[in-house]
């Protein structure tokens, strides 16, 4: 079934925190939103597609000496050439041959840039989110659907050659999941109690600003917590946690989040064994699933810290995440004592549809060894790129995700008042009405006993049930940095 780009556009939204999210080396207040509608031409039939992403800086690079405007002017420029390589890739087979097509060109082109493959490799996955959600509009299909009778045209062989003779289906679960468990972040500055809540953060939406307030509003059971690599001020921070959750009743299960703080295993070995020689984080330490990338991008996949981890027995469960640059850095962590990987839109569908078939055999073929595959999101938002997320977890089984983006922003306050309502009319089951204390009125994400549905996304082509027309926000060849209002 032949399919082509034939046009693009791109526009930005800026969007504001209502508090402040540090990840990292970073302390976000706001960023431009991205949108992406793809004209695709599919068998002769015309269709436009649609994908989203907030561009966040210090995460597809982290220097710390680059300027926030730097780091999404290089986001831009990953972009604009993906849709470039996208147009002049001309028709192909399959949406995967398509995909493959930009992904081998964008990755030449890079060659001679500076751009490393988590950031260059970014602007591919907008552009086949965008293809994707065109092909299941114009075949009348779902993401799940296409996914399960391969109509996408993926050969896994290919991506994964372990996976030789297997389609997605063979390793997938026959429907996508109703509901997705919400695992709740907890940033290195985020307030535990109410009274923690600083006077120039004080919120007046009516939704819930604390550790504690959010998990009497949403009925939390997974976390995210974030630590910052100091031994005893993570230990301190994790004992408050943990006896907050306790005095909650929280029957709860957490991963811990590294933020690629250590350079090298043994320090990283110091924290976990000083944290596990506290009687007071003992149970605390029991319920954790796993820990999310611990060593710094630059080191995590050498050969020697691959060799210290096989080394270190009594080693927590870690996966990698940033690291997960290229197509081959999952099989290369497995090899080096990592359990697993993540899974976000943003490092690509097809990448995370291959390392969640690789990890689902492992998991057939070694039932005794734990394999993981996790989703996190990179604080995602509607009215498109959550909506995206959520119907590619669903289609992967993957139970529980970090949400947090519905925490960090004020719902969906910051679109237009037309696209909020349709919004709560194809996706009701997902968002739900609210209002603040001074009557202004808004959909925020519906999280009920700590999980979403998922069933209006699930239904629909790709995530959102219509496409969103993206020309009533700001073309990106007339946005400025400056708008941001961050200097």
């Amino acid at each position: 079934m032949p399919i082509r780009l034939l046009d693009f556009d791109l526009h930005i939204l800026n969007m504001r925190n209502r508090m402040p999210f540090r990840y990292g080396i970073v302390t976000m207040t706001a960023l431009p939103h991205l949108f992406l509608q793809a004209r695709i031409e599919v068998d002769g039939k015309e269709a436009d597609g649609i994908a989203a992403e907030g561009l966040a800086p210090k995460w597809f690079t982290k220097v710390p000496d680059s300027s926030m405007a730097q780091d999404i002017a290089e986001m831009l420029d990953v972009i604009q050439a993906a849709c470039r390589h996208a147009q002049e890739a001309g028709a192909a087979d399959t949406v995967f041959d398509l995909w493959l097509a930009v992904y081998r060109a964008q990755e030449t082109w890079a060659a001679d840039t500076d751009y490393p493959p988590l950031l260059w490799s970014f602007g591919v996955s907008l552009v086949e989110r965008a293809i994707i959600d065109g092909f299941c509009r114009a075949t009348d299909t779902t993401f799940a659907q296409a996914v399960r009778t391969n109509s996408l045209g993926m050969r896994l062989t290919e991506l994964r050659p372990e996976l030789a003779g297997h389609t997605p289906a063979d390793l997938l679960p026959a429907k996508p999941l109703e509901r997705i468990i919400v695992r709740h972040t907890v940033g290195m500055i985020d307030p535990l109690t109410d009274d923690e809540v600083l006077a120039e953060d004080q919120v007046d939406d009516g939704l819930p600003a604390s550790l504690d307030a959010s998990i009497q509003a949403y009925g939390l059971t997974h976390f995210k917590i974030k630590i910052g690599g100091d031994i005893d001020a993570d230990r301190a921070r994790l004992q408050r946690i943990a006896a907050l959750l306790d005095k909650r009743n929280v029957d709860y299960r957490h991963t811990l989040d590294g933020n690629e703080t250590y350079h090298n295993v043994d320090d990283f070995r110091a924290l976990w064994e000083g944290l596990n020689a506290d009687p007071a984080l003992r149970g605390f330490l029991q319920r954790l699933i796993f820990v999310e990338q611990p060593f710094h991008r630059d080191i995590a996949l050498r050969q020697e810290v691959g060799a210290a981890l096989l080394a270190w027995r009594e080693r927590p469960p870690i996966i990698i995440d940033e690291s997960d640059g290229e197509l081959s850095s999952a099989p290369t962590a497995l090899e080096s004592g990592y359990v697993g990987t993540s899974h976000k839109n943003c490092k690509g569908i097809f990448k995370g549809i291959a390392n969640t078939c690789l990890i689902r055999h492992r998991q057939r073929q070694e039932p005794g060894v734990l394999h993981i595959i996790s989703a996190e999101d990179l604080c995602n938002l509607g009215p498109v790129a959550l909506m995206e997320d959520l119907a590619v977890l669903a289609t992967l089984g993957i139970e529980h995700a970090e949400r947090n983006g519905h925490h960090y922003f004020a719902g969906l306050s910051m679109l237009p008042d037309g696209v909020q309502a349709q919004i709560l009319a194809a996706h009701g089951d997902l968002y739900r009405p609210h209002t603040t204390p001074g009557g202004r009125r808004f959909p925020t994400l519906a999280v009920e006993n700590g999980s979403v549905s998922v069933g209006s996304v699930t239904a629909a082509p790709f995530g959102p049930q219509s496409v969103l027309d993206p020309s009533q926000f700001t073309p990106v060849a007339e946005w400025k940095y400056e708008s941001l209002g961050l200097d």
